[in-house]
């Protein structure tokens, strides 16, 4: 039975499509019709005569690992138009795994060593379906939470029993569910990993049907090396991989992105590759001594010892201090930041290649977070698409949502057609932009109408609506994309 026809709007279907104007009938958490729909007795219907009907925007790097059960409306991310977000990115999951110590950098970007309570990821799924959140989460595992688990000491290779102890804890998290294993290389607990352990660890995904992606060891003066270590894995292993937030770091390699989209357009040729995009000139992580060189300006997002500093360039903190940059970082400590490190030319040139997706890389529980947090769907939308020109906007869906949902192997999601999941974005295609800045980073973007997972409304009228039909994605077969 019809419980909503959304009547009348311009239908995206998340394919590459033209745009066609159509009803999109919903029953339960599926897409009844689309095209023309009959009035139905019983059937509220909505009217989104000059809007966009397109499929839920898929966030596919994300660290929401906890705020899915901390901040379970998620509005930073439902007033984007996301509704399925893959976690457990840069090898930082928040399962499997169970700690008796502070976690070391990076992990704590997530959470805090009361929130690492899950010795089994079927126990963090599990969470999930017992509260439920309001988006879905499709949940990758991450190498140096495995890591953190099996080594008391990360700084060398890891043996060959820890390793058969992270391959079980793998396992366990493949057969839970888990949609892949993720890798953060350039953090300390990761950097020690020679590649024969990732690839040790990668030989657990094929039969699983599962993926790999990853934070690179470098994304400055040895990204092509990186690049290269990447696609070794995934030819190993027989899996598809994903260049996390692809970039090319540093002054001294701005428009180095001429030089790595073309080294991934031909390994493309031979293995299935991905990558993801964040569509701001500036990064986000812990702060970090070793990065403040390659950056024009440093921005602090939060500090254990000192919270009121967050929001401040580290600049003027180390200015009123009277102490140098990498002082005033250290007092700091633990900490984290925002590193203008990227060239706009470059960020466009990565957007506009023809197989990135689109990743938020935003950090939920920053005092202070990047814009991007709030911002990155509409910016793509409403900046880079409708003000720049730099694609059309059916492009622009398609890198949020079909091509997602095909590389990740998230069945019946990432389009607008009958049988589908009614994950909708419906949107004003001339207003729609993201409203937070650095200065206001926790602004809800403008031109987002509606927002509806598995049939439910999650936003409405520029507001959560307190439903949680969210639902923890288990990993299907995935075809190849």
């Amino acid at each position: 039975m019809t419980d909503l026809i959304l009547r009348g709007g311009e239908v995206i279907d998340g394919s590459g499509g033209p745009r066609f104007r159509g009803d999109v009938a919903i029953a339960g958490d599926r897409i009844e019709a689309v095209g023309a729909v009959s009035r139905t007795a019983g059937a509220r219907e909505i009217d989104v005569s000059g809007l966009v009907v397109a499929p839920g925007f898929i966030d596919v790097h994300t660290h929401d690992d906890r705020a899915l059960l901390a901040t379970p409306e998620m509005t930073m991310k439902a007033s984007q138009g996301v509704t399925t977000v893959v976690t457990g990115n840069c090898g930082v999951s928040l399962a499997p795994l169970v700690l008796d110590r502070r976690p070391p950098p990076p992990l704590d970007l997530i959470g805090e060593r009361a929130d690492y309570a899950y010795p089994r990821f079927a126990d963090y799924l599990a969470a999930l379906d017992n509260t439920p959140p309001a988006l879905n989460a499709a949940c990758l595992v991450g190498h140096s939470s495995l890591r953190v688990g099996a080594m008391a000491d990360l700084d060398r290779p890891a043996t060959a029993a820890e390793i058969t102890a992270m391959q079980e804890r793998l396992q366990e998290a493949l057969d839970a569910g888990a949609v892949g294993m993720s890798s953060g290389l350039y953090y300390a607990p990761a950097a020690h990993a020679p590649p024969e352990e990732i690839a040790a660890l990668a030989a657990l995904l094929k039969p699983a049907g599962a993926l790999y992606t990853t934070h690179m060891r470098d994304e400055a003066g040895h990204v092509l090396d990186s690049l290269d270590e990447s696609f070794a894995v995934g030819r190993g292993a027989g899996v598809p991989v994903v260049i996390s937030h692809h970039k090319t770091t540093g002054v001294a390699n701005f428009g180095r992105t001429a030089e790595t989209l073309p080294k991934i357009a031909a390994a493309m040729k031979g293995q299935e590759v991905g990558l993801d995009v964040y569509p701001y000139i500036a990064s986000s992580t812990v702060l970090r001594a070793g990065r403040l060189e390659e950056a024009l300006k440093v921005m602090v997002t939060w500090s254990k010892p000192m919270p009121e500093q967050a929001g401040r360039e580290l600049a003027d903190i180390a200015a009123e201090w009277g102490v140098g940059l990498a002082a005033a970082a250290e007092r700091l400590q633990p900490a984290g930041a925002i590193y203008w490190v990227m060239d706009e030319a470059d960020v466009q040139r990565v957007l506009a290649f023809a197989y990135s997706m689109i990743g938020s890389d935003g950090l939920p529980h920053d005092v202070h977070p990047h814009p991007r947090l709030w911002g990155t769907f509409p910016r793509v939308l409403g900046h880079y698409c409708r003000e720049l020109g730099l694609f059309g906007l059916e492009t622009a869906v398609h890198k949020m949502t079909g091509l997602s949902a095909r590389r990740f192997g998230l069945s019946g999601r990432g389009m607008v057609a009958a049988g589908a999941y009614a994950d909708l974005c419906v949107f004003d295609p001339a207003t729609v932009i993201d409203r937070a800045t650095f200065a206001e980073p926790t602004l809800p973007a403008a031109g987002i109408a509606h927002v509806f997972v598995n049939g439910r409304p999650v936003w409405q009228g520029g507001k959560p609506t307190g439903e949680r039909p969210g639902r923890a994605l288990r990993r299907t077969r995935r075809p190849p994309a």
